[in-house]
């Protein structure tokens, strides 16, 4: 009786120990969708993790202009504001109603006014009594370096007599008379407006900060 007890106990006990090992194996990581998969004592676990698709389409902040990506250009929340493209419609080189000749005045003016304050207080002179003299000096020669600058690329990018290259078309479609300042004749316009100008804010800051004396924290 013993011994015919014996396979059967042995057989149960392999059946329970079979069974409870292999649910011990099985593992169901929480959180991922799959099928189980076995764990070994030798082995590292392997599994795949999935992306799950938002069931709500995401907002791109950043896309091509109009939807068009073969402009070449992107629209994001600082170039597309309202605030950021009337600032960059008041510049000096995007409006194009006004004469190439003011432009250049306006952008010369603003360049050589700025330029001595620099020169004064950071030149070889600057702790001389010609300070302001050397450093106005120092500013027009810089505007004639620049003037002779775009004086080069005018003569290299345009040819006379032919027409502009700026687009007619804007982003949106709408028709718009060529920029006049991408001709050979608006450019040496512009050269020349930016040459006075560059010299006239020079001669405006060194009259304001030497002549009358005013007080300022480049003295």
């Amino acid at each position: 009786m013993a011994t015919t007890a014996s396979p059967m106990a042995s057989t149960h006990l392999k059946t329970t120990f079979t069974s409870s090992s292999i649910r011990k194996s099985l593992a169901v990581p929480l959180g991922i969708s799959g099928v189980p998969f076995r764990v070994s004592p030798k082995r590292t676990p392997c599994f795949t993790v999935r992306a799950i698709q938002p069931d709500k389409p995401t907002y791109q902040v950043i896309q091509p202009i109009n939807g068009d990506p073969f402009i070449g250009s992107l629209e994001t929340p600082i170039t597309s504001s309202p605030l950021i493209a009337w600032y960059l419609s008041n510049l000096p080189a995007y409006r194009t109603a006004v004469s190439p000749l003011l432009r250049g005045i306006e952008v010369g003016l603003a360049h050589g006014f700025l330029l001595v304050g620099p020169f004064v207080k950071t030149g070889p002179l600057r702790n001389t009594p010609v300070a302001g003299p050397a450093g106005s000096l120092a500013a027009a020669g810089l505007v004639v370096i620049l003037s002779i600058c775009l004086t080069i690329y005018g003569v290299s990018s345009f040819n006379e007599g032919e027409p502009s290259t700026a687009p007619s078309l804007t982003l949106t479609g709408r028709k718009k008379e060529p920029d006049e300042l991408q001709t050979a004749d608006g450019w040496a316009k512009f050269t020349g407006g930016f040459f006075f100008g560059g010299i006239s804010g020079v001669v405006w800051a060194y009259f304001l900060l030497y002549v009358l004396d005013l007080p300022y924290y480049v003295k």
